[in-house]
């Protein structure tokens, strides 16, 4: 990233490990729609900047304090690598370390992993070893869309059994659905346009899919569950408006959880009525991707056992070379994709 609005290759000098830290060299990689709300100035200006956040790679360098990653290791880099002796974390927010979003690094703080290497902080506790049964393509998964659906239907809340909508199905929303599953919901909304997105809903677990373009959500919502509302309802878009059917479709006592990106505008409002005039006991969380090596490695069991597969996620792959197409791709949602992989290698 040149600058607002402008993207380029670029030679760097490799960068060097600190006592705790190490070199990664990429092997897989996923281009993120956060990515695009970056180069658009979704959280300011940045010059000089290396994009990308989601990678599987081989260990090259490790730091003289690191104790459990060696060279040749190959690993998944968590798409946030938080400061693990912050207060933030100390406090059970490690993605919050030292300020808000604070343990997102790459690509805000520091460069992105669309690199030939790549500087990781705190190695042992943000590196997490890739199972031997276990791709590369379906790793890559676990260090941003995964942990971030699946944290969205934690932070639900949903009663083993419960009704839960999901509002949005790109990949975030996807993995939300898949989650909202294995935490045991009994059914599944999945609100979604895009028929290939609706088919991969329906094999994620959803039981009912609303088509926004040609039913009401909330009427559809509420005709189900009897007028009643949902037990939680999930927000993976960044839209004021589908925050705002959160709201509305839950029930009083209910959970919405948003793990959305909102990179426009200045707030986000809260519908008055539909949140009781502030009393309906209506709780909102919110969640910016978990990292750190415990939550990657469990996810990575998912995917060992065969408990979730990611790659129906992947529509189109590119080489490292040719990753500002891309990312040229990933702004315009042409060509249906969902998530485009990139190969270094």
């Amino acid at each position: 990233m040149n600058g607002v609005g402008e993207t380029g290759f670029a030679e760097k000098d490799r960068p060097d490990p600190g006592p705790l830290d190490a070199i990664i060299r990429p092997t897989t990689g996923l281009v993120c729609t956060s990515d695009v709300h970056t180069v658009h100035g979704a959280i300011g200006d940045r010059e000089n900047l290396t994009l990308g956040h989601e990678i599987v790679g081989v260990v090259d360098e490790v730091g003289a304090e690191v104790t459990d990653f060696e060279p040749g290791d190959r690993v998944a880099v968590g798409a946030i690598t938080p400061d693990w002796g912050s207060a933030a974390a100390q406090d059970g927010h490690p993605s919050q370390s030292h300020g808000p979003l604070g343990g997102w690094k790459f690509a805000n703080e520091k460069d992105g992993v669309f690199a030939e290497y790549v500087h990781v902080n705190q190695a042992d506790w943000n590196l997490a070893r890739v199972p031997d049964a276990v791709s590369d393509e379906a790793a890559v998964y676990t260090t941003d869309m995964m942990s971030t659906g699946f944290v969205a239907a934690e932070n639900a809340a949903i009663p083993v059994g419960g009704d839960v909508a999901v509002f949005a199905q790109g990949p975030v929303g996807l993995m939300a659905t898949a989650g909202a599953q294995l935490q045991g919901a009994g059914r599944i909304f999945a609100i979604e346009a895009d028929p290939k997105r609706q088919e991969l809903a329906r094999q994620y677990g959803a039981d009912v899919i609303i088509d926004f373009e040609t039913e009401e959500p909330m009427e559809v919502i509420m005709d189900r569950t009897r007028g009643v509302g949902v037990d939680a309802a999930i927000e993976a878009l960044g839209s004021a408006e589908t925050f705002k059917q959160c709201v509305e479709a839950v029930k009083p006592g209910g959970t919405v959880s948003n793990v959305g990106y909102h990179g426009n505008g200045d707030e986000v409002p809260i519908p008055r009525d539909a949140w009781g005039v502030g009393m309906a006991e209506k709780e909102i969380k919110t969640a910016l991707c978990p990292g750190g090596r415990l939550r990657i490695r469990r996810l990575l069991r998912l995917l060992e056992h065969d408990r979730v597969d990611p790659t129906h996620l992947t529509t189109h792959e590119f080489a490292f070379d040719d990753v500002d197409e891309a990312f040229e791709l990933m702004e315009s949602k042409e060509d249906d994709v969902i998530k485009p992989l990139v190969t270094f290698e």
